[in-house]
């Protein structure tokens, strides 16, 4: 049975362009044909045109077969589908439309080349190209059109407009089969990992099997033979994984709750290395990556670790700035009581004896203060081997006899530049702790080492980020150790191993903060049953250039003893057991003082005594306005009157906001008369 013959469609340029080539060739003859075909030259010319005129009638009329041809069944395949569909070449001439088509773009012989289209149609035909089906926008007559092109063959492409959602196709079975065919072609399994997974710098693994964690290792890259545990081509690749770790994770692999991303694993040899593990499946084969995210996990632990911190130093802070002005109140209380109560008083006994739980009671705050970081602080060079050998002697009476403390002086000890009295309750606080792990295990020795170390030495002692020399004091005992569960909660606040009445679990916390405070670092080494070292790393303080300078005797005042005075004081505190009682001690003593309970009242006060007080005491943190505030706002009506700050927080945590005050002096709470009396007096006669 003969094919059907192809319908040719005429085209009227083809035709014109057909016409005029003939006239061309007429016209370029007719001299030839005026000067006769006699001559050598008129008959090589007219051989010369009627050639050309053949060739370019051959070309023109290939031309219009191939505008005209189209691929064979390729109407009826298009003629099937319901929305306006075209079959095009890669240069987009279509070569077949269904009816829907050309009722929307017309009787148009290619797709547009221009115009707004022309960009979304080339990005989407070399899309195609490459394999993959795209989106493009097609313009015409005014209304855009969205379109779809999917492959379909050598240089073919299926158009279809997306005319509104997406509706089933009606196909007949035979079409439905060839677009699945396209649609679903997936790459042949591989068979070697690519040049990018076996030169990576994390595993990666190719595995033959149906479960990956029960599947062969085909071919693994360097990285991954280097991994703990590997055993090679042709072991299981879920020996290297923990089990709890692999049973978890191909659970959820099953369960589809990995969420098509990287499963948390650890390793079987080594189960302090974390790593996330991506697998890919094609045909039986899986592509394994497993990326170590070990130094990652410990970065999260460790920003936490110091959120958590910081949260609970904020609230610790806060307590004991409130817990300070209580106290405050308290011992000016116990000094009226005292001047009613003198020595040989009956009721002497019991003041000194809530005095004495009172100081107990300042102490607990400024361990709060410490560990909170906010304790103020009185910085000095230290010589590291002094201080220890000083404070030795203290310690052995802390550690009692049935425990040796050993003590062991490195050489060429360094200078530290830190608070003294908080150094030192670092260490106490260490050794007391050491002491008591001896006790639980039978052991009998604690040992204080110091020594300068190098920055390689700190970082094999536990402080990786060290940075030049360092001053170390290391704390270690022989007892029990610490277990390996709690060894990460030991400086949270609260937290304690001894039993119940025997720990308030603030030792180490307080150690940890105010090594914080002196910019050094903490860290613990212990195993269970080999006890536990607590090794402080503090800067090396590198003294300046000494400079020869003529030696000026400086005169030294002693201390006040008159603690009476005179002058107008401007007494600011929100606190009204601190302000009534102060104010009344002070008055006593022959100063007038002007009570505000508030930053603004104060500043009214101020104004309405302008250019007549001699001293303002004033609280930092008050509810509105803050004493840094005041200051600024009152400073015109104090005329360079000399202003004291009293507060349970540092210094440090406001000083940043008097840059540029002068005449400021600070005192800390909790304070007694005494101590407020003393500065008083010494401030007004600065100013005198």
């Amino acid at each position: 049975m003969a094919e059907p013959t192809a319908k040719r469609r005429f085209d009227p340029l083809t035709a014109a362009a057909v016409v005029f080539f003939l006239m061309a060739v007429a016209f370029a003859a007719a001299p030839a044909i005026n000067a006769g075909p006699a001559t050598l030259a008129g008959l090589m010319l007219l051989i010369g045109l009627a050639g050309v005129a053949c060739l370019g009638l051959f070309a023109l009329r290939g031309s219009v077969e191939a505008a005209a041809e189209s691929e064979p069944g390729a109407d009826k395949l298009i003629e099937a589908l319901s929305e306006p569909a075209a079959i095009a070449a890669a240069d987009g001439r279509i070569h077949a439309a269904n009816g829907a088509w050309r009722s929307v773009l017309g009787m148009a012989q290619r797709l547009p080349k221009g115009g707004p289209s022309a960009a979304s149609l080339f990005a989407a035909l070399t899309a195609a190209r490459r394999g993959d089906t795209s989106q493009a926008s097609i313009r015409t007559n005014g209304t855009e059109h969205n379109a779809t092109i999917s492959p379909l063959g050598a240089r073919r492409f299926l158009v279809r407009l997306n005319a509104g959602p997406a509706e089933p196709l009606s196909l007949p079975s035979a079409a439905m089969d060839v677009l699945t065919a396209f649609s679903n072609a997936m790459p042949p399994p591989p068979k070697v990992l690519d040049a990018f997974a076996a030169a990576s710098p994390f595993g990666a693994a190719l595995l033959e099997g149906e479960d990956p964690f029960e599947s062969t290792i085909v071919e693994a890259n360097p990285t991954l033979a280097a991994a703990p545990g590997y055993g090679g081509v042709g072991s299981t690749f879920g020996d290297l994984i923990e089990t709890a770790s692999r049973a978890d994770a191909s659970q959820r692999l099953k369960d589809g709750t990995g969420g098509g991303g990287a499963l948390e694993v650890r390793l079987a040899k080594d189960p302090t290395k974390i790593a996330h593990l991506y697998l890919s499946k094609s045909d039986g084969r899986w592509v394994a990556y497993l990326v170590d995210v070990s130094e990652q996990k410990q970065i999260e632990l460790q920003l936490a670790q110091s959120q958590k911190m910081q949260a609970i130093g904020q609230l610790a802070g806060g307590v004991a700035h409130d817990f300070n002005n209580l106290l405050t109140a308290i011992f000016m209380q116990l000094d009226v009581l005292s001047t009613r109560h003198p020595v040989g008083d009956p009721s002497y006994e019991g003041l000194s004896e809530i005095r004495s739980t009172s100081t107990r009671a300042a102490d607990l705050v400024r361990k709060l203060l410490a560990f909170s970081r906010k304790q103020t602080v009185q910085r000095e060079i230290l010589d590291l081997g002094e201080l220890i050998s000083e404070f030795e002697v203290l310690l052995r009476r802390v550690l009692q006899e049935d425990v040796k403390l050993e003590t062991e002086y490195g050489r060429n000890l360094p200078h530290v530049r830190a608070d003294r009295g908080q150094l030192e309750t670092a260490v106490m606080n260490l050794a007391v702790n050491a002491r008591d792990a001896t006790r639980m295990n039978g052991g009998s020795r604690v040992t204080i080492r110091t020594a300068r170390v190098t920055e390689a030495e700190a970082h094999a002692l536990g402080y990786p980020s060290a940075q030049g020399e360092q001053a170390l004091i290391e704390v270690s005992d022989d007892g029990p150790g610490i277990a390996s569960d709690v060894v990460d909660k030991i400086f949270d606040p609260f937290f304690t191993t001894k039993p119940v009445g025997e720990g308030t679990g603030l030792g180490l916390a307080t150690v940890y903060g105010i090594v914080k405070q002196s910019d050094g670092w903490i860290s613990v080494d212990s195993k269970p049953g080999e006890g536990a070292a607590f090794r402080i790393f503090l800067p090396v303080h590198a003294a300046p250039a000494i400079v020869d300078k003529p030696l000026v005797q400086k005169a030294t005042r002693p201390a006040a003893r008159d603690l009476s005075g005179a002058g107008r004081i401007l007494f600011v505190e929100d606190e009204d057991a601190v302000r009534g009682v102060a104010a009344k001690l002070l008055r006593a003593r022959g100063y007038e003082v002007i009570e505000a309970a508030s930053g603004e009242e104060a500043l009214e006060l101020a104004e309405e005594h302008a250019g007549t007080i001699d001293l303002m005491i004033s609280d930092v943190v008050m509810p509105g306005m803050q004493g840094p505030d005041l200051l600024k706002q009152a400073r015109i009506y104090l005329a360079g009157a000399p202003v004291m700050f009293i507060s349970g927080y540092a210094e440090a945590e406001f000083s940043n906001l008097l840059e540029g005050e002068t005449n400021v002096s600070f005192l800390p709470k909790p304070i007694d008369i005494k101590t407020l009396a003393e500065r008083v007096k010494q401030e007004l006669q600065k100013a005198a």
